[in-house]
């Protein structure tokens, strides 16, 4: 049988337009929607909620100038304000970058003697014993990074570089000074990036809602519960709360997503087979109850020995399970 090539190639060049159509409307789809489209069966936790562009829109309360002779921010009234450890805007949408990040919650960073007296996160690490009704802890629950940036689409993010080499385009496109502390606390974030994982750690950092999404499918695959600390009540110091529920989910293996300092929404995420996720009901001294997040690492062997956990606590890695609860701003995504 004669075959007549040149009757596929309509058709064929009609699939390949097609399937370019395709994929182009799929770029086109808003971090919420691609939500919606992979994972329909999975409540989005607060933790991402509050990554998304909505929240800044309805915030009015601060106001973000952008320039190319300066980056500005505006707290309501009086003068805009630069100074060490505020939060500053660079971006377009309102993004911020906030200094001087935590390390409590990567496990490879060893803590300073100032981390050990001062760091709130400190109350958060317990072990696995502790973990039962009834039980009373004195916790104070924070968020580890700049809250307020915020996710841009897929689409945009895929086009601002995001690597080392080329620092010198992403300080200009975001117009942030290059010696200033700013340009320092990005720069910091990529290249932890970049680093290797410990033995065994499966890493990525996601630039947008989308690529964290298909990053933990991949691992877990689409059955999954993506869960986060949720607080009631805010407060800037130690509050006493009674235990009383734990719910365990999902097996020993999750990915965890640490929001980072950057000028936009980005995530650390990593897989890990060693891990314990709870569910933890509280019930403060004033009847406030909240839910959060608590994780037990049971293999403990490769972390800084210097690790806040460990002198918190006064074990040596790989001894015992070291658990701890997690900032509002940090996802764990288990297996249903």
């Amino acid at each position: 049988m004669e075959f007549h090539f040149h009757l596929l190639l309509p058709i064929l060049t009609f699939l390949s337009v097609a399937l370019v159509a395709s994929q182009a409307a799929a770029d086109d789809v808003s971090p919420d929607a691609y939500w919606k489209s992979v994972l329909p069966n999975a409540p989005m936790p607060k933790a991402v909620k509050d990554s998304l562009p909505a929240k800044l829109i309805e915030d009015k309360s601060t106001s973000v100038d952008v320039g190319k002779g300066g980056v500005n921010v505006n707290a309501g009234k009086g003068k805009p304000i630069r100074k060490p450890g505020t939060k500053v805007g660079v971006g377009k949408g309102g993004v911020t970058v906030t200094a001087g990040p935590t390390k409590a919650y990567i496990y490879k960073y060893a803590a300073t003697e100032t981390q050990i007296h001062d760091n709130p996160n400190v109350a958060l690490f317990f072990l696995e014993k502790d973990l039962k009704r009834g039980a009373k802890m004195n916790l104070y629950f924070t968020k580890t990074t700049n809250a307020e940036t915020t996710f841009l689409p897929r689409q945009e993010a895929d086009k601002i570089p995001f690597s080392s080499e080329k620092m010198p385009e992403i300080l200009d496109h975001f117009s942030v000074t290059p010696d200033s502390k700013e340009a320092e606390v990005m720069k910091n974030t990529i290249k932890e990036c970049e680093e290797p994982g410990i033995k065994g750690e499966e890493k990525y950092c996601a630039t947008s809602l989308e690529s964290m999404i298909d990053f933990t499918t991949s691992k877990l695959g689409k059955n999954v519960q993506p869960i986060s600390t949720e607080v009631e009540k805010k407060t800037n110091k130690l509050e006493e709360y009674r235990v009383s529920g734990v719910k365990k989910m999902g097996g020993e293996k999750s990915v965890v997503c640490h929001k980072q300092n950057y000028a936009y929404a980005v995530f650390y995420c990593h897989k890990t087979t060693t891990t314990k996720a709870y569910m933890v009901s509280l019930v403060g001294v004033d009847g406030t109850k909240d839910k959060a997040v608590a994780v037990c690492h049971t293999d403990t062997s490769t972390w800084n020995p210097k690790h806040l956990a460990f002198q918190v606590l006064k074990v040596k890695p790989g001894t015992v399970p070291v658990c701890h609860y997690l900032p509002e701003d940090l996802v764990v995504w288990v297996q249903n």
